[in-house]
């Protein structure tokens, strides 16, 4: 599978039409339990609004998107097209109505959903998204710095190292592109400590 962009956290953003209040909320999920969690918290908190919309796109392929009442392909639609527009997925908008007592009309509701929507995901912050390893190994202090400069200049992300009667090296990478490092540092401890890599997994790089 190929990297991704999604977002971190929850964003909002709130648009007004006619007196009715369209807020959207964009929030990282990557499974649909996750995304149903994200849209009860927000029904909760607007439990007076006349309509939740809402809209999800995750990496696996799973789309789904709902009017909650509006007419249809007035909310749903321009919701679930905004975060295509934005080119993300892991993620879930939700835009909120409070009527305001006027009617909008078919073009008046795309052009608010959208703007809602749009607005909550351009107010996020973007991360790509990467298959990446977890690795660490462990050596004595003589070999520290030596290890530490290797993982450093193979592209990794270095974490703190742990300390006691060796140092343990923590860094995350690519996935595919650990081979060559640790071939490295098993000759660079003559075979006396092997790297100990995680299951590839999704993660911010």
């Amino acid at each position: 599978m190929s990297d991704y962009k999604t977002i971190r956290g929850v964003s909002t953003f709130e648009y007004e039409e006619k007196r009715s209040r369209f807020i959207g909320t964009a929030a990282f999920a990557d499974t649909e339990e996750k995304a149903l969690e994200v849209l009860n918290r927000v029904r909760a908190a607007n439990r007076t609004a006349r309509h939740n919309v809402y809209a999800y796109v995750l990496q696996n392929g799973r789309t789904r998107y709902s009017d909650d009442g509006e007419p249809a392909k007035t909310a749903g639609t321009p919701v679930l097209e905004a975060i295509g527009h934005a080119g993300i997925s892991d993620v879930i908008v939700v835009v909120t109505r409070y009527f305001g007592g006027i009617l909008l009309g078919t073009g008046g509701l795309v052009r608010a959903y959208t703007a809602a929507a749009s607005g909550a995901l351009q107010q996020a912050e973007l991360v790509s998204m990467r298959l990446v390893v977890d690795c660490s190994l462990r050596v004595p202090y003589a070999l520290f710095e030596q290890a530490q400069r290797m993982v450093a200049a193979s592209g990794a992300k270095l974490q703190e190292p742990v300390f006691d009667d060796a140092v343990t090296l923590l860094w995350r990478m690519p996935s595919g592109e650990e081979n060559a490092l640790c071939q490295s540092l098993s000759e660079l401890t003559r075979g006396g400590a092997q790297v100990e890599v995680s299951a590839p997994s999704y993660a911010p790089f």
